[in-house]
Formats: structure tokens, sequence, C-alpha cells
């Protein structure tokens, strides 16, 4: 989903274990490799955004005296504010060895959640792009909220790529890519080179994070292919290592990883922010016939369908629904609170309380995720 008529624009993400050496110094040669990358990418006339991890990582290295790294949010926030301007200096110094300047622009979940403040981030990485400058973007690790945050630059990579139209999202990492198993268990594990489509045998393939450095791994980078191509947006997950990795993306090259083709329905926006950039603060769990109301019918949840519900939400919170099996089929924004809810479970629009909207979730609110 490119702007019409627009350059092409890569978002790429690298992560932590690929920033940062073994000892979790920031790795100086592989962001001069991944700047030598865009910067071949500029002169064909790709825009780039870098998306890059490692503040935590460099800033522990510098205060740590070889101590144990923290787990408690306080002092990692605080280990990221020295390590960020550090992080982003090698990135500046690598940029402007190619003649690049670079933007460090730092978010939070809030700025995709507000619709004033995810205009004037796109408005703002818009404008860089413009100016030829190379946004270098990170979460804001410093005073982000615990119970509200990204988790991981996978996501944000995913929600940037959203946020300035991305054609490709790329994510790099140690690894080839998306393989069939884990390599240090099956040695016979190859790479899978095309998605159609994410689905759960994908995600139990994924499995769980890989690297004591970073706080993502092959799962996160699933949940993030999946974001972008919700979007309209391919996503390519590659190995930061391999020469010419942006170059083989862009052209196509066959093996360069896996891609991930961008789902033909896409999700405007709004749907989109319902879908991944809220956490879900509850669950609703529906019957048979409010399951297939929705997802076949294209309809809004009314209180006569609802079983039961969990969490302690409040209107206008995220909730996920769940049907009689008890999986998760979809999400939305949810009119009422979670005590008004349990009263009115599986009560006839009739019956509820005067004045009262007869919708728990609107359909122009609800995101169905099967």
């Amino acid at each position: 989903m490119t702007i019409e008529g627009g350059p092409r624009t890569l978002v790429v993400k690298i992560g932590s274990s690929s920033v940062t050496t073994a000892n979790g110094r920031v790795h100086l040669s592989a962001i001069g490799k991944l700047a030598g990358e865009v910067a071949a990418a500029r002169s064909e006339g790709i825009r780039v955004v870098v998306v890059t991890s490692g503040a935590i990582a460099a800033g522990w290295t510098t205060l740590s005296n070889g101590q144990p790294r923290p787990t408690d949010s306080a002092t990692l926030q605080a280990v990221s504010a020295v390590g960020q301007h550090q992080l982003m200096r090698v990135w500046s110094d690598a940029l402007e060895t190619h003649g690049l300047v670079a933007g460090q622009v730092l978010l939070a979940p809030l700025d995709f959640v507000h619709r004033s403040q995810y205009l004037h981030a796109r408005q703002t990485l818009g404008r860089l792009l413009d100016l030829g400058v190379v946004p270098v973007v990170n979460e804001n690790d410093a005073v982000a909220d615990e119970e509200i945050r990204f988790g991981d630059n996978d996501r944000l990579a995913a929600l940037v790529a959203h946020l300035v139209q991305a054609s490709t999202l790329v994510l790099l990492t140690d690894t080839a890519g998306l393989l069939t198993g884990d390599p240090r268990e099956k040695a016979d594990a190859s790479l899978i080179e095309e998605v159609v489509e994410i689905d759960q045998e994908l995600e139990q393939i994924a499995g769980g994070p890989g690297s004591v450095v970073g706080s993502g791994g092959m799962a996160s980078k699933l949940a993030a292919a999946k974001i972008a191509t919700w979007s309209g947006i391919e996503a390519v997950i590659a190995d930061a290592a391999r020469p010419r990795v942006l170059a083989d993306v862009a052209e196509r090259q066959p093996g360069v990883g896996t891609r991930f083709r961008p789902r033909p329905t896409v999700l405007p926006a709004r749907k989109l922010w319902i879908a991944f950039a809220v956490g879900s603060s509850g669950r609703i769990t529906v019957d048979a016939g409010a399951q297939r109301a929705l997802v076949e019918g294209g309809r809004s949840l009314l209180s006569a369908g609802i079983t039961s519900v969990s969490g302690d939400f409040g209107a206008d919170d995220a909730v996920e629904l769940v049907g009689p099996d008890g999986r998760t089929f979809a999400k939305g924004l949810v009119r009422h609170p979670a005590a008004s809810l349990t009263a009115w479970a599986g009560k006839h629009s009739e019956e509820l309380p005067e004045d009262v909207a007869a919708e728990v979730v609107h359909r122009d609110d609800l995101v169905i995720l099967g």
C-alpha cells in the first residue's frame, strides 16, 4: 500500500542481537554494514526508515561493571536513557559516512492510540523522508509506562510501516528467516521462503523468544509480519549479516529470507489500531449464534449473545471476543463497562435500562481476527 505515485519506502527493523556484540556493546561494524545498505537503497530512489533496538543493552554495558542485566523496569528505563544517545551517535556517524543525515524519532504506544498524536507522528516521519533524512526510530523506553508499551520493536516497526505507508517491512535478525523447526533441535530445519497466510501451525513453528539480549524472538517477528500483511504491506524476515540483504529484498531475490504476502483485503487504519495497537482489557464470551452473526453476518454484538464476562474494563476499552470453544475470534471497543455487561449478559435489548445503547461492541469498532 504505497502512496499513490510516491517513492517506494522500506521500514527496516534490526534487533538487539544484531546491533550488539557478545558482551553487549554496540556492534559498530554491523551498524556500519546496514548504513551502507541504506545508502545503496537511497541511491536507487528507495526511502528507508530504520527501527533499531539496543539502547538498554548499550547503556547497561556502560554502567554494569560486569553485573548481571537488571530486570526491574525503573533501572531498565534509566539504563535506556544512557544507552539511547550512544546508540544514536553510532547510527548518525555510520550514516554520515555515506553523506546521509539521521533523525532520531522516539515513539510510544500512545502515539498510535490517540489520533492527533498518530497524525503528528505520520507528519513528522513523512517530512523527514521528504527532506532526505533517514529516520532512526526506537521505543521511548526511558519514559514508557510499563502497562502501556510495545514490548518489542518488531510490533513497533510494523506499526511504523503502516504509519508511513511502506511497501515492505524488513525484519532483520540473526537467522536466515522462518525455518521449519528450531535448528538447535532439528538438523534438517529448512527455510520457509514464502508465506501466503499466517495460521496457528505457523505460529507454533515460530515458538518463543530465542535471545537473552533482545525482548523478541521469531514469534514476535511473525506477529509483526501479521500486522504488516493486514495493512496490505509485504513483510520479509531475513538475516542481518547477509551481504546485500536490503538490495536482495528490494530486487525480490529468491532465498533472501521468508517473504509474507500482503492480504488482499486491507484493514483500515482504525481497525488496524483496534486489532494490534491497543492492549486488551478483558474478555467477553459469546454463544454460537452471536459468533455466527459477528463473523458471517457482519453484525454488532448485543447483550443477548453474551454468556460471560471477565476483566475489569470500562467503556471504550478494547476487549477480546471468545467463542464457545474458548478461542478468541475477534477484538473490539466495548461501549459498556464490565460490571454492567455482567448484569446484562443474556438479556435482550428491551430488557436493558432505558437510554442504554443496544450495541455492546458496534461492528464499526470490531475486527474479526480469524
